[in-house]
């Protein structure tokens, strides 16, 4: 018998940096309070979204400013805005 883990999606509508952080932290796997790329693929392969692996890369390299391969503090407010431009998810209240 397969287990299967079942993920909060986001919120319908607009979302703000504080629903986006908080959807995001149900993929934090190690209990880090960071994001890594692979916790992030699983994030967007939540969501339905094709090459998931793919944009997980490609926001990672946007976003991970000090290069530690995981998104944490400061960088939240990036990746946010990495999703809203690149992912086209529906986002409000913009925060860097």
């Amino acid at each position: 018998m397969a287990f299967m883990r079942y993920y909060r999606g986001l919120p319908h509508g607009e979302t703000t940096v504080e629903e986006f952080r908080a959807w995001l932290s149900q993929f934090d796997a190690d209990g880090d309070g960071r994001i890594s790329r692979e916790e992030l693929e699983e994030a967007l392969r939540s969501l339905n979204l094709w090459f998931a692996w793919w944009k997980a890369r490609e926001a990672m390299r946007a976003v991970d400013a000090n290069r530690n391969g995981a998104v944490d503090g400061d960088e939240m407010g990036r990746l946010y805005a990495f999703a809203h431009k690149h992912l086209h998810l529906k986002m409000s209240q913009l925060e860097e």
